[in-house]
């Protein structure tokens, strides 16, 4: 996006209160304008903002945002701030699995297993504390959100750990659920590292992905009740993946 197409996006447009055209119709015209150009890429506005971006009355931000919402553009539901449908958002700092930010943006994420089985790789052993030939379950996966390719996900498992997960369809499930159910153990913390990468040509022919979309390259270690039991990778598209964060100043003051 050039940055005179980025200041455009960002401004809200003027609404003619002369016109025949009612505001609502006219601020949902606006809204599309702004999307198209590129708009609310991490966060969509709320009806409050919305109004003072605009200076109209809620009650007309709500009729534009039910068009919105009859179109398949953003999901406003009543309690919850709007959001752009597909638009897939994951808070920093919890312990999450894919598959519920996926869902919660109105989407249905299924999987397709490309390989799954018990097998030894002496560096992922490392990084889970174990000897190089332990056996580790291995579950690689192309994530779809709604029809379309979403991530490229891998994700490794001490043997006596995955091993209940033999057999198991994980074509819509949340691995965490499932790991919990059938073996007693629940991820309860880790460390994360995430890097913007560029998909390789095979990367993007799985992903759906042109040669000008990056994509975010994931890394994870996770901890349940202190043992280091899951190492993954994951390649989500960063189109339609990003991470949120809050800060405080109760959360103390760094310089960067």
């Amino acid at each position: 996006m050039t940055p005179d197409v980025a200041r455009t996006a960002a401004v809200a447009g003027p609404l003619d209160r002369r016109s025949p055209t009612p505001l609502w119709a006219q601020l949902r015209a606006d809204l599309l304008r702004r999307l198209q150009a590129g708009a609310f890429d991490l966060d969509f506005p709320g009806e409050m903002a919305l109004v003072a971006d605009y200076r109209v009355s809620r009650q007309t931000v709500r009729a534009a945002l039910a068009e919105l919402r009859t179109d398949g553009v953003v999901l406003a539901e009543r309690g919850r701030r709007p959001r752009l449908a597909g638009q897939i958002a994951q808070p920093l700092g919890t312990v999450y699995s894919l598959f519920t930010p996926v869902e919660a943006a109105g989407l249905r994420q299924t999987s397709v297993v490309r390989s799954a089985g018990l097998r030894a790789d002496g560096v992922v052993a490392d990084r889970l504390g174990l000897e190089a030939s332990t056996p580790l379950f291995r579950l690689e996966r192309l994530r779809l959100a709604g029809d379309e390719p979403l991530a490229l996900d891998t994700v490794w498992l001490p043997g006596d750990v995955g091993a209940a997960l033999l057999g198991a369809s994980f074509t819509h499930v949340a691995l965490y659920d499932e790991l919990e159910a059938r073996s007693g153990v629940r991820i309860d913390g880790g460390r994360e590292q995430i890097t913007g990468v560029v998909p390789t040509k095979a990367e993007q022919r799985l992903l759906g992905i042109g040669a000008s979309t990056g994509a975010l390259a994931i890394s994870r270690l996770g901890y349940a009740a202190g043992r280091p039991v899951e190492w993954r990778t994951t390649l989500i598209r960063g189109d339609r993946f990003c991470l949120l964060a809050e800060f405080s100043a109760r959360t103390g003051r760094r310089r960067f």
